[in-house]
């Protein structure tokens, strides 16, 4: 169960519409999951600051069960994502940052349990 977070300091304005079901089935095809089980939060117009500058910025936060947690894997999903996130939000790559939080099953809770039971 992949959990986006997509923190930006562009305006509302400046976001695409429809970023956020874009970026759903952006994540179901990089990581491999199915897009039912995919959430997605876009927070745009933030105060942030990236590299000493104010410039505008996006900070990615990926959180997922089995397939955040190696450097190889990582490094092939962190390409498709600056592919994604630079044509979306015409950001150059070095106002993109990206964090991988792999996740245990007990710590995703659904349908009134934790996924190890699901």
């Amino acid at each position: 169960m992949p959990i986006i977070e997509l923190d930006t300091n562009l305006p509302a304005d400046r976001v695409p519409a429809g970023l956020e079901k874009r970026l759903c089935a952006a994540t179901a095809a990089i990581l491999g999951k199915p897009e039912d089980r995919v959430i997605v939060t876009v927070r745009p117009g933030l105060t942030m600051a990236l590299g000493g500058t104010t410039e505008p910025c996006v900070q990615l936060v990926v959180s997922s069960i089995g397939v955040v947690g190696t450097a190889e894997d990582n490094r092939g999903h962190s390409a498709r994502y600056f592919e994604f996130l630079t044509k979306e939000l015409a950001l150059d790559q070095d106002r993109i940052i990206i964090r991988f939080y792999p996740l245990e099953p007990w710590q995703l809770g659904k349908k009134g349990t934790v996924m190890t039971f699901l």
